[in-house]
């Protein structure tokens, strides 16, 4: 039996998270209380953010897309552009789901608004 400090009216349930364990707390009465432990929290799962090539849009702009919204340095972000050039696609960086997604659609609104037809995608790392 465990007291949370708060009762929980019969037959409810809710979930506490606590030193990295998920637990279900049943109420089973007005001070009695069952604790399970559920599941270990896992790390969510991460997609990569891939910038492909086409034949209009500069290598100044891609460097600049690497700086601005990826936040690489100059060298790394002239190393994936050059990827993107030479090998059609280049990994800018991985996040979860929904970073990756922001980050594509920053991409494509920057692209956009400088008339360049850059596109990217995410994928399931």
């Amino acid at each position: 039996m465990f007291d949370f400090g708060a009762q929980i009216p019969a037959g409810l349930r809710a979930i506490v998270f606590w030193g990295g364990f998920v637990y279900s707390v049943y109420s089973m009465g007005s001070t009695q209380t069952s604790i399970r432990n559920d599941d270990k929290l896992k790390e969510p799962e991460q997609y990569g953010v891939v910038l492909l090539n086409d034949d209009y849009t500069t290598m100044e702009f891609v460097v600049e897309i690497l700086i601005t919204v990826f936040h690489k340095e100059e060298a790394e972000a002239a190393r994936i552009m050059l990827d993107v050039h030479h090998q059609g696609r280049g990994m800018a960086g991985l996040y979860t789901f929904d970073i990756a997604v922001t980050k594509a659609e920053q991409v494509h609104s920057l692209a956009r608004q400088h008339e360049f037809p850059l596109r990217c995608l995410v994928e399931r790392a």
